[in-house]
């Protein structure tokens, strides 16, 4: 007999009889097992100590009638069971055991009658029983694959000293870069992640990590370093009104708390300073395929200050709206607030889908009514996968930026009624390959902008220009509305990763500009060092010109002067960076 694929021999189907017998005679023999005991106990009374002198034959020892006659019906029975098994019919061989790749998959206990077929729907059987009272438990989000290939994502999976209140956070990015312009004051402008050339920097140091305790949350991960003074630099917010901002957020990177409710797969309501990611490349370089990421990324924001809700419907979508001060902005520039949100899906364990989009927010620091939009578009997949290879691993990453700022005498369109063409479009593109079991890896990339009004390029740190005096425009890089630049980029970064918890890494790096940007042999400081006013030319003292009319340049320094200095600007920038990156 076969049944479900299990077959039975001829012993288990007389096992299986017998207990049909034995279930439908319980009473009467377990009557008989209850008289034989009573019996045996009432002669081992009546022997009592006398027991070793008398001993009593099979023979002697008396069996009740209604018990012989009970045992007699036993024995007929059996008689007939047995004759039954000679005459049945061989059975097939057994199936072959259901088995997997390590171990034989165990059988499970018979519940029926041999005779029933077995079925997964029926209420006897065991899986139906599991699937009813074990229902699948809440995927967290984002938790069922391994996402540390994602580029802006860290690769660390294990996490020291971690506990039920704290998960600590230590991150720490050294670098010495070689520019091949070879400033004499070795500063390197258009950046946001390389500041000095010819020098060894501390890039950042952060200490913190999450809080977390019955459903409450916070962040916190300070900085110090170059990201300490250039990170706020870059904020032009502080110049309206009192108070210096630039300074009260200048050692932290991120810091918030906030609620988690448990709805849908998890609400998240938070407020604070954290990331923004516009651009996929993160804040932090040991999370990224490159240290010096393209201008799509390093143009954009890297932190906003306000208010974001997460929303995960399922365990593979998020959706994440904005209340925050502004474009990069530790307070509002003007007096309309920036809106925007992050929509991130994760369809499979192979691809990433990102779109962020800001609008609504006045960023312009003494510029009325003039908006800013913004779409930020990235896409990551991971096309090739094979562990056991020497190339193990190959993804790519594709992002395309678009905006535009109108009003206040700019336009989106062109040279129309409302002003100038003010527009941003931008793509980045990366090819990672891993090698033996990720211990090495390759980065290829880069990308390229188109800027008119120049208002997302990174001014050129010229003289000691700050983010406040650029606001009201410098005479060094001009950003007057329609004001021309294109640029493009590329790079090629190796990565030894010994351990999770740190990266070795060897980049180099070509860029190139429409006009002069990039800091030349002469450097961007005035001989005697900064003067003091970014916002004028810096004037060198010396003998009077003799002319009898001044041009704008010397009326600029007030007159009588030898000369004007200006920085040395090239429309090409090359160097070597390396850099040593730890994260616990």
């Amino acid at each position: 007999m076969k049944t479900q694929g299990i077959s039975f021999g001829t012993g288990a189907t007389f096992i299986v009889v017998l207990s049909k017998f034995l279930m439908s005679h319980m009473a009467q023999f377990v009557f008989a097992i209850v008289a034989i005991a009573m019996a045996q106990t009432s002669c081992l009374a009546q022997t009592g100590s006398d027991a070793p002198n008398q001993q009593e034959t099979a023979a002697d020892q008396q069996i009740p009638p209604a018990i012989a006659k009970e045992l007699a019906a036993m024995r007929k029975r059996i008689d007939e069971l047995e004759a039954e098994l000679k005459n049945a019919k061989t059975p097939e061989k057994p199936a072959t055991p259901v088995t997997t790749a390590h171990a034989t998959a165990p059988v499970a206990p018979i519940a029926a009658a041999p005779t029933a077929p077995i079925s997964t729907t029926s209420p006897v059987a065991p899986a139906a029983i599991a699937a009813t009272e074990n229902k699948p438990a809440k995927v967290e989000p984002f938790s069922d694959a391994d996402w540390t290939w994602l580029n802006g994502n860290p690769r660390t999976k294990d996490v020291p000293l971690d506990t039920k209140f704290f998960t600590p956070e230590i991150r720490a990015d050294t670098v010495y870069v070689f520019d091949f312009n070879r400033p004499t004051d070795h500063s390197i402008g258009g950046s946001s992640e390389l500041f000095r050339s010819q020098e060894v920097q501390l890039t950042q140091l952060g200490v913190g990590g999450d809080f977390h305790y019955d459903n409450v949350r916070a962040r916190l991960m300070t900085q110090f370093g170059m990201y300490s003074v250039t990170t706020p630099r870059n904020d032009p917010s502080p110049g309206h009104g009192q108070w210096d901002l630039a300074d009260a957020y200048r050692y932290v990177s991120e810091a918030y708390g906030g609620y988690h409710f448990d709805v849908l797969h998890g609400v998240n309501v938070d407020a604070g300073i954290f990331m923004s990611y516009i651009g996929l490349f993160s804040y932090y370089n040991f999370d990224n395929w490159a240290y010096q990421p393209s201008y799509v990324s390093s143009n954009t924001p890297w932190f906003f200050n306000g208010v974001r809700v997460q929303v995960f419907p399922t365990a593979h979508l998020k959706i994440e709206p904005w209340f925050i001060n502004g474009w990069q902005s530790y307070g509002s520039s003007n007096h309309t607030p920036g809106l925007g949100g992050q929509i991130k899906w994760t369809p499979a364990s192979w691809i990433n889908v990102i779109s962020n989009n800001y609008g609504l927010g006045q960023d312009d620091l003494f510029v009325q009514n003039r908006k800013r939009i913004h779409t930020d578009d990235s896409v990551e997949v991971k096309y090739f996968d094979r562990p056991e290879n020497t190339l193990d691993k190959m993804a790519f990453t594709f992002t395309g930026d678009m905006g535009c700022e109108y009003g206040g005498g700019v336009s989106c369109y062109g040279d129309r009624k409302g002003g100038p063409k003010q527009s941003f479009i931008g793509y980045m593109l990366y090819n990672r390959f891993w090698f033996h079991k990720d211990l090495f890896g390759l980065t290829l990339g880069g990308g390229q902008i188109n800027n008119p009004g120049r208002y997302l390029v990174l001014l050129p740190p010229i003289n000691g220009e700050s983010a406040i005096t650029a606001a009201t425009n410098s005479p060094y890089f001009t950003e007057n509305p329609g004001d021309p630049f294109k640029a493009w980029d590329s790079s090629v970064t190796f990565d030894y990763m010994p351990k999770q918890y740190i990266t070795f890494r060897w980049e180099y790096d070509y860029r190139h500009a429409n006009v002069p940007y990039w800091t030349g042999r002469g450097g961007i400081t005035p001989p005697g060092g900064n003067n003091g006013s970014p916002q004028f030319y810096s004037c060198i003292s010396g003998a009077s010109s003799g002319q009898e009319s001044l041009g704008p340049a010397e009326a600029a320094c007030g007159g009588g002067i030898s000369s004007v200095w200006f920085p040395d600007l090239r429309r090409d920038e090359s160097f070597i960076d390396m850099s040593i990156l730890v994260k616990f």
